[in-house]
């Protein structure tokens, strides 16, 4: 791999974890705001998830959750670990491809089980 695209790869990087803590960060406040409400309002959990079954909404609102979390969490893992290791290796970036799309199938699971109808 060529110098350029290296620092061209390192550049899309460090964009997709910003651009995806930028989506977390409004993820997690609609979450959070969303169940404060709900829990104050008198609702047990059972009666959320009653009301999440079958909505297309909450399940591609949840569905943009995961994907930014399975974006952002391995990257910065992936930075992390190659900091503390001394180096890049391409066993950390197979390491780190497996780590998202283990986090994407539980995720999208998860999701499935909250908003199938």
């Amino acid at each position: 791999m060529s110098a350029m695209s290296a620092r061209r790869g390192q550049a899309l990087l460090w964009f997709a974890q910003r651009a995806s803590a930028a989506v977390l960060a409004l993820c997690v406040v609609v979450h959070l705001v969303t169940m404060i409400v709900a829990v104050r309002g008198g609702l047990t959990a059972a009666e959320i998830l009653a009301r999440t079954r079958g909505s297309i909404g909450w399940a591609v609102f949840y569905g943009v959750f995961v994907v930014a979390v399975t974006i952002h969490a391995p990257i910065g893992m992936r930075t992390v670990l190659a900091e503390s290791s001394g180096g890049h290796r391409r066993g950390l970036d197979i390491a780190m491809t497996a780590f998202a799309l283990l986090l994407l199938a539980a995720g999208l699971r998860a999701v499935y089980a909250v908003t199938a109808g």
